[in-house]
């Protein structure tokens, strides 16, 4: 059945986040990896803009959701997800053939601000930033997806994270579903949570994240944890043990640059690509097989020469062969071809409005 409702065409979508209607931006990819605009398609819910969900960070435009995973496609391609922070909801759309996104479903999201979307088989998590009203009240609540994407709460899946005011910066399942890991953007923490058969989750295991600003995360098909410190500039690597604690294994890889925030690795796992987002630059980490982290190369997201673009969420093509990231200051998307040693050769920027588009977050590939 997975097969049948895969999409046929292969796509990246990128969420305007935008405070009136949020809309899904639809990019069609070509055999090259080069991306043509070809559609918007609303969420029935509202972004926040530029601004920020939180004063932890600065109101400067970028990354108002302070957070990766905003946008997220299920593993077999059927389904993508949304959050809507400024109406405290997330939407669902389902995948047709020609890759459009149709929107199935519109739920309240357990909480305030909405930033980020995890999933596993029919399980979705969202985390919630929380609000002034609330006193940043965050936490995580759990979906069941069914076979037409719609969404129907988990009783009792609510749970806050390690204090009741942490910032979520994303939420992930670990590779075999059993677990869920929240990065806490101000606690500097890193919550570990058991799943239970019915779907909620038991206490977190809390662990302190060795850097400052614990933003993005990526398991490796191992279980090796990389996760991106905004505030230290550097990404940590880390191993997990079955109680949920984490291990060090690589401590603060410095990148050379200011903010780094998303990760994601090539297919054969061999080297990591980080955004720094405010120095406009990606940096090459390579990994090796224990996990320990080295940085071999960086390089811009944007021509020099042109407007520098600021890149923000990233995703790799299904076959390893292109990465994409977002440039939060300009909602566009920089197309790059990954090469065998992992650089990444430039191939494109592509637009869809000719207006800079700033407050723009989340991106997914397909």
């Amino acid at each position: 059945m997975n097969n049948y409702f895969r999409a046929r065409a292969s796509m990246v979508y990128m969420m305007t986040n935008n405070e009136r209607m949020n809309h899904i931006i639809a990019f069609y990819r070509d055999m090259n990896g080069m991306l043509t605009f070809v559609g918007s398609y609303p969420t029935y819910g509202r972004g926040t803009g530029t601004k920020e969900v939180s004063s932890a960070t600065a109101n400067d435009g970028v990354d108002p959701l302070a957070s990766q995973g905003s946008l997220t496609l299920s593993r077999n391609g059927r389904f993508l997800f949304t959050v809507n922070a400024g109406s405290n909801s997330i939407s669902s759309f389902i995948i047709n053939n020609s890759g459009a996104p149709v929107l199935v479903d519109v739920k309240p999201s357990g909480g305030a601000q909405p930033n980020s979307i995890g999933v596993f088989g029919n399980l979705l998590y969202v985390s919630n930033v929380g609000n002034a009203a609330n006193q940043y009240s965050s936490n995580i609540t759990g979906f069941l997806i069914d076979a037409h994407g719609r969404l129907t709460q988990i009783p009792g899946s609510t749970h806050s994270l390690s204090t009741n005011n942490a910032q979520p910066a994303q939420v992930l399942f670990t590779p075999d579903g059993n677990k869920i890991l929240v990065t806490e953007l101000t606690s500097n923490h890193l919550s570990v949570f058991q799943l239970n058969k019915n779907g909620t989750v038991r206490e977190p295991i809390v662990n302190d994240s060795y850097g400052q600003g614990p933003l993005g995360a990526y398991f490796l098909s191992s279980g090796i944890l990389l996760v991106t410190e905004a505030v230290s500039n550097a990404v940590s690597s880390y191993s997990l043990s079955n109680d949920g604690t984490l291990h060090v294994i690589s401590g603060s890889i410095p990148s050379g640059y200011e903010t780094a925030c998303w990760v994601v690795t090539t297919k054969d796992e061999r080297f990591a690509y980080t955004t720094n987002t405010l120095s406009g630059t990606i940096s090459t980490y390579q990994i090796d097989p224990n996990g320990e982290l080295s940085v071999v190369r960086h390089m811009t997201s944007t021509p020099k020469g042109t407007a520098p673009g600021l890149p923000m969420d990233v995703g790799v093509s299904k076959d390893g062969r292109y990465f994409y990231t977002l440039n939060g200051n300009q909602g566009t998307v920089s197309v790059f071809n990954i090469q065998d040693d992992g650089r990444l050769l430039r191939l494109q920027v592509a637009a869809w409005t000719k207006v800079p588009y700033s407050g723009s977050q989340g991106l997914a590939v397909l």
